[in-house]
């Protein structure tokens, strides 16, 4: 088993599409009728899969995110991604380093969801593994 995607509800489709677009994400396709609302599937370049779906329902806006605490997103180069996102008007928190040669910055999406970026140390694997607990 694997995990394959995260639906996250949004409440202005286009609005949340740009600020996902600016983050890094590519839009895959869309299925327009669903018994959720209209879905957008996104996948990040290096990734060959969606990992997340905006989904619509104009009578089910976003009232509250206290459901999802954040989402993840790796980062190669956490200060690059920082400047790219300036750039085309997304804030980003300044980067803070927890330990272990990680670093990580947050920004928040239109609908309030936190997103934490992540930039791993050199020879760290792709993921968070049981390594990171020892």
């Amino acid at each position: 088993m694997r995990m394959l995607h995260l639906g996250l509800r949004v409440t202005d489709p286009e609005r949340s599409l740009a600020f996902y677009t600016a983050l890094g994400y590519l839009e895959v396709g869309r299925v327009p009728e669903t018994e959720f609302g209209a879905l957008t599937m996104l996948r990040l370049p290096d990734d060959p899969f969606v990992s997340l779906e905006l989904v619509h329902d104009p009578a089910r806006p976003v009232r509250g995110t206290g459901s999802v605490n954040h989402l993840v997103v790796q980062v190669e180069d956490l200060d690059a991604v920082i400047a790219r996102l300036a750039a085309k008007g997304v804030a980003a928190e300044p980067p803070t380093d927890p330990g272990r040669g990680m670093r990580i910055a947050w920004l928040t999406d239109p609908d309030g969801h936190r997103i934490e970026l992540v930039q791993w140390p050199p020879g760290h694997p792709a993921g968070m593994t049981e390594a990171d607990f020892a």
